[in-house]
Parts: C-alpha cells; structure tokens; sequence
C-alpha cells in the first residue's frame, strides 16, 4: 500500500503542483496577458506538454481513462452554467435573429464542411469524416475571453458568440452520438438521443425555476456572504441529476444558467465573480491535463494531409460558414468578420473526442489525434488573437493595473 501510494500519489502531486505553480505564473502575469498576445490558456497547454510523457514525464495521463474525460466533463458544465447566466431569456430574444443563423446554417455548414477534407485529405471513410465534423462543429470562446468576457465589446458581439457557444455543444452531441453508432457498429437510437437531449434541457429549466421562485418566499433568505453559494447549490444539483438520469448535461447547465439569470438576475449578479473564478480553474486543470496528453507519439504518424485539415478547418471552413450565414443582416461588416474568425475549439470538443477514444471505432485512435492538434491549434491561435482583434474594435484593454489591486470595473458598453 505504502510503495503504491509513493508511486501513484507522487504523479498526482507532481499534477497538483504543476497546476498550483502554473496558476500562480499565470495569475501574475494576467496584467500583461490583458495587454498583449500572452495567453493564460495557452501557458497551461504548453506547461501540460512539458509535464506530460512528450515533455519531462511527469504525470503519465492515459487518455481512455475515467480522469481524464470526467475532468473534461467538469469543466465544459461549470462554464456553460456560467455562461447561461450571461444569457437571460431577453437577451436570447433580443439577439436569437443573429444566433439562430450560427447554429442553424454556420453550424451545420461547419460539420460538412470540414468532413470534407477529412475524407478527401485525411483519407477517413464518409461516416468517421462526418464524425470529426460532428466534433469539431461546437465552438468555445473561452478561449477568446477579451472579446466575450469584456463589458466593452459591443453586446450584440458578445451575445452571439456567448449564446453560439452556450447551444451549440449540446446540439452536436446527438450528431456525435449517431455517427459514433455507425462507426461502430450498433442500431442508432435516434429516440433516445432526442429524450436525452430534451431531458437535460426540461432538467435544467426545471431545477433553476423552482429553487429560484422558492427563494422569494420570505422564510427563505440568504446570509449576504453565502448568496453565491445558492447558484452552485443548482449548478451541483443540475450536474448530478443529469448523469443519474443521463439527461443531457451541456443544455441543462446552459438552461439552468439562462433561467437564473431571468428570473432572479440580482442572484445571478452575486454569483458572477465567484462563478467566473470557478470556471476559469476547472478550465485551466482541463487544459493543463489535455496539455499533458499532446505527446509526440501522438501525432507523429500525423500526414500532411491531417495537418491541412486542421488548418483549413480553423482559417477556412468555419469563417465561411459564420459568413454566409451572418449575410443581410444587421451586424456591422468588423463584427462580422470578428465573429466569424472567433469559433475556437475547446472542451466539448474534447470531451466528444475522449468518446470516440472509448467507444473502440478502428479509427478511434486517429479520430482523436486528428481532433487534438485541431483544438490545440485552435487555442494557440484564437486565445493570442483576442487582445489584438479587441484592440481593432476599438476597446483598449486596461493598462493601468496597480500591484496587488483589482482592475477598475468598466462598463461603456460600445456599440450599443
């Protein structure tokens, strides 16, 4: 016991530090990564690689294992429910005209589109080509967080990309799941998908809604330092609920982030900082941890031709689609051109791959290299444009952070 616990328990420590020191580099460089091109999210990638059997050997993360995908799990909820509370029902009716163009033409569009190259390029049949577009389809701009995450950014930005990103990730899972199916083998179950699907969502909506309208009866009250603690009581609750039940638990912590935020906005307010800080560290673990798993070996045996998926994926297939479907309307050209180049590949993405990773399919191995270098491009490229692209936009990041002190709150809201 003691000699397993030496080995196994030194790796996870060694995991645990590198993540602390990771974060406190990261914590005191964020001044100058507001500033510049520096990337939070792209130091805990690279500092995952070196830790990782491509780099030092550190850690040894085998990517079937129940680690790995739950982490991955954990941290697309938490910033879904976060998200959600950034999405009230006004503001999905105010801006839906723009954001069900992403999702009902950019979306699809992207999924065949990247098919496309998968087959031809990557020489992958037609179903596992439709997988990867499947994958690959969901965007995360997270990893974009000077243009989501500013209150400057014009909103009408910020509320398609957030709202984009909020469904999308839920949406592609039953394409996913489909696809996956025929891969493999097995009926496809189309019904139990769509139960699923409308499962997480009726789950969702439920649970917020009645904590929430329970909380306004006067025998329910919250000591003002626990109020931010009530929305993680839900987004707890909603999280465990849906793998009981196996309702989907992308649309529920989305529904039930956007509920909150309609029908009792000054809790949701209360729990913004604290829920911002929780996304952000489950985010940086599920990239330090995936950082970790980009080892040579893996993508060694990658053709030019993976590669040139990767790249035409990201640079092509998902600026053309954004495009075309963001055509007559209302959006000025910048922030067309802005919300079409920002469709970052992040956590769903890696959460669908580590499932055709398990799922077995003969090409499962190379489904999830091809998909890996894709996320890891994208979040090199994407995360170290966000300043510069916000900078064109005519938001100044700030520069003027004293030591020790909280940046000032700003709330221009241009573009409005």
């Amino acid at each position: 016991m003691v000699g397993l616990f030496d080995v196994d328990g030194m790796k996870s420590m060694a995991l645990v530090l590198a993540f602390g020191l990771v974060l406190l580099v990261s914590v005191s460089l964020s001044g100058l990564a507001a500033r510049t091109v520096l990337s939070t999210a792209l130091l805990f990638l690279v500092a995952g690689a070196l830790i990782g059997q491509g780099g030092f050997g550190l850690v040894d993360i085998p990517s079937d294992g129940a680690f790995v995908t739950g982490l991955a799990d954990l941290a697309l909820f938490t910033v879904l429910f976060t998200d959600g509370q950034r999405a009230g029902l006004p503001a999905l009716r105010d801006g839906w005209r723009l954001s069900g163009r992403a999702l009902g033409l950019a979306m699809p569009l992207t999924m065949i589109g990247i098919a496309l190259p998968a087959h031809f390029l990557a020489g992958l049949d037609w179903t596992t080509s439709l997988l990867i577009g499947a994958i690959l389809s969901p965007t995360d701009p997270v990893f974009a967080a000077a243009i989501v995450g500013r209150t400057d950014v014009p909103l009408r930005l910020r509320r398609l990309l957030n709202v984009e990103s909020g469904l999308n990730d839920g949406l592609a899972l039953p394409f996913v799941l489909i696809f996956l199916a025929t891969a493999t083998g097995s009926d496809t179950d189309l019904g139990t998908i769509a139960v699923e699907l409308v499962a997480g969502l009726a789950l969702g909506i439920a649970v917020a809604a009645v904590i929430t309208l329970a909380w306004k009866l006067r025998i329910l009250t919250a000591e003002p330092r626990l109020q931010a603690l009530g929305p993680l009581s839900i987004g707890v609750i909603v999280y465990a609920a849906c793998h009981l039940t196996h309702a989907n638990p992308y649309l529920a912590a989305f529904a039930a982030g956007s509920v909150l935020a309609t029908l009792d906005h000054e809790t949701a307010e209360n729990f913004e900082h604290f829920g911002d800080l929780l996304s952000e560290v489950t985010k940086f673990a599920a990239l330090l941890v995936f950082g970790a798993l980009i080892t040579p070996e893996r993508i060694s045996h990658l053709t030019a031709g993976d590669w040139a998926v990767a790249v035409i994926a990201i640079l092509l297939i998902r600026p053309a689609a954004m495009l075309l479907s963001l055509l007559r309307t209302p959006l000025p050209a910048r922030e067309r051109s802005v919300a079409a180049w920002f469709g970052p590949k992040g956590f769903a993405s890696v959460v669908y791959g580590l499932l055709v990773l398990q799922a077995g399919i003969p090409a499962g191995e190379h489904v999830f290299d091809l998909v890996a270098v894709t996320i890891a491009l994208s979040i090199v490229l994407h995360s170290s444009t966000d300043v510069p692209i916000a900078k064109a936009l005519s938001v100044e990041p700030p520069d003027n952070l004293p030591t020790g002190q909280p940046a000032e709150k700003t709330d221009r809201r241009r573009g409005l």
